[in-house]
């Protein structure tokens, strides 16, 4: 990023013109920005991908502190943090605000490195709830980061992929990303090694 914090109306402005829905049967999705109230459903679907998964290596659950600190962060440096809610399409389109029913996906990005000659590259995590892998949303998330990446003037999105993650390295491909680099055995989760992808996309 760059030295000077940006304000969170540096992006928040430009995702208001996005289209934040999503059609994704039998439910529309509405993607948009996530407040201090969606912290305990993101708490939730990042304790569970630490708990099952290796998308994030860590073994250890994280608290609502952890996460709003992270939160908040984001928020100061000016970087979006986004949810998607699923409602049931008929009530979405009747535009019945009660329709939104759960999160189910949050995604970011922030800083690749911290040392100021980086500032134009971020690092974008994305993270879907269980039960609605597979159903498109991921793809959502990351396509509503894109525009709000280019509105702060960024020149790379980096996605640090676990290489075993076949179904994310290709989602990632099909949304214009290449993979870049093969980092072997570089983490360790669940009692064996990991090796870490990284693919990259050019914003500008």
């Amino acid at each position: 990023m760059s030295s000077e914090p940006r304000p969170p109306a540096a992006w928040a402005s430009h995702a208001a013109g996005l289209d934040g829905s999503w059609h994704i049967e039998p439910v529309t999705l509405h993607i948009r920005a996530a407040t201090e109230d969606d912290l305990p459903a993101i708490l939730g679907i990042y304790n569970e991908v630490i708990a099952n998964t290796t998308a994030v290596y860590s073994e250890r659950p994280v608290s609502l502190d952890d996460r709003r600190a992270w939160f908040d962060g984001r928020v100061h440096a000016g970087y979006p943090v986004l949810v998607a809610v699923s409602a049931a399409s008929a009530a979405a389109t009747r535009g019945d605000a009660s329709a939104e029913t759960a999160v189910v996906g949050f995604a970011s990005f922030g800083d690749f490195r911290t040392w100021p000659g980086y500032r134009y590259t971020v690092e974008h995590s994305v993270h879907v709830a269980a039960d609605r892998r597979g159903a498109g949303i991921g793809r959502a998330l990351i396509s509503a980061l894109l525009p709000l990446a280019v509105a702060l003037g960024k020149h790379v999105m980096i996605a640090g992929v676990d290489a075993d993650n076949a179904a994310s390295i290709h989602l990632h491909e099909r949304l214009g990303f290449e993979r870049v680099a093969h980092l072997r055995q570089v983490g360790r989760k669940f009692d064996r090694w990991l090796d870490l992808v990284f693919l990259q996309r050019y914003l500008d």
